[in-house]
């Protein structure tokens, strides 16, 4: 009997599983220096004690995204170590704030299956949580992706297609944040004058600047979540593969498009939900990063008079500035420069 894990393959996946996934992870302060080197991200709260305890936090947070990236990788040697491609996410909340010291863990539900026509492969749908150490749900996610086949000529199993959120609604998006003191709230600190009112929906954001991926740099972030599917750090498998290169995880394009946000939407702390998201078309080494977001929504929330609620479309796109704002033709085809289209909920101060 084996005593290594080759990872699971399309059939090995059963609709209503549950996964305990191993090796909890301690966030430390290390990973969020680590963190900001990789994506240069400049969020106030995220980036100051002194900043974040002002408006209300015992200090500061983890990055939203650090906390979505260690979760993900804790799957992956049980989801996603033979995955083709990650397809997209739907209805991902975040419930609590995570600090350094904190530790993190994961299970997942397996909440569908269908093989794709060509046999070859098929797409796992799964729902993940994360935890803290004491029990307290931090992260609550589903996507899917796409898995390879051990044996081609295996029956399909019988599809099950499950129905996902297209938006999650904002009436509790604001459970997770403090207060916030507006008479703190420094826009001269947070590196922006624009709150709350000053965003309407239709409003289209040109974030400027670009970032080149290096190989090293998503090397480092892919181990630095644990992350161990093949397509993203082993060239010699991946040389003799569809691309003969290694492809760049999604959520480090995810990041890199977060970071270049702030240019624009600086005051937008916090990540309360990922209502959806596509990676369009892969990224790799040596290509440039740019980004823009359009408000899709501005939403009030209950009993919150201190921050509001932006629901944001941000595109990110290789090799292209985004001042034309790269979408889609009038057939509905992504523009090729597309790599990422995320939509999300934001809080910001009103």
């Amino acid at each position: 009997m084996t005593k290594t894990n080759t990872g699971r393959f399309f059939e090995d996946f059963v609709v209503g599983e549950t996964i305990h996934h191993a090796t909890p992870r301690t966030v430390t302060a290390g990973d969020v220096a680590l963190y900001t080197a990789l994506y240069g991200s400049r969020f106030a709260v995220q980036s100051a004690d002194a900043f974040a305890r002002g408006v209300g936090y015992p200090h500061a947070p983890v990055d939203d995204l650090l906390v979505f990236h260690i979760v993900f990788g804790k799957t992956v040697p049980d989801i996603s170590l033979n995955a083709v491609a990650n397809l997209g996410y739907a209805g991902c909340r975040f419930l609590h704030a995570v600090y350094p010291g904190d530790t993190l863990s994961a299970i997942s539900e397996v909440i569908g299956v269908k093989e794709n026509s060509n046999g070859r492969t098929g797409v796992v749908y799964v729902r993940t949580q994360g935890f803290k150490q004491d029990g307290t749900e931090v992260l609550d996610y589903i996507r899917w992706v796409m898995v390879r086949k051990r044996d081609e000529a295996s029956p399909a199993p019988e599809a099950v297609v499950p129905e996902v959120p297209a938006a999650l609604a904002a009436d509790t998006l604001g459970d997770a944040a403090p207060v916030i003191s507006g008479t703190y709230w420094d826009d001269r600190l947070s590196g922006s004058p624009h709150r709350f009112a000053d965003y309407l929906p239709g409003e289209r954001i040109d974030h400027v600047d670009g970032m080149t991926v290096e190989e090293a740099e998503h090397q480092i972030a892919t181990r630095l979540y644990q992350n161990t599917a093949k397509v993203h750090f082993n060239q010699h498998t991946e040389g003799q593969g569809r691309f003969g290169r290694r492809l760049i995880y999604g959520g480090h394009v995810i990041s890199l498009a977060r970071a270049l946000s702030f240019n624009g939407l600086a005051n937008a702390w916090h990540v309360a939900a990922i209502n959806g998201g596509r990676h369009v078309a892969p990224l790799f080494a040596g290509e440039t990063v740019y980004a823009w977001s359009e408000v899709i929504d501005r939403a009030e929330l209950p009993g919150r008079d201190d921050i509001g609620a932006l629901r944001l479309r941000t595109i990110a796109t290789k090799d292209r500035a985004c001042a034309d704002f790269p979408h889609v033709d009038a057939g509905n085809r992504y523009d090729p420069s597309v790599i990422l289209d995320l939509d999300y909920w934001a809080l910001i101060p009103r």
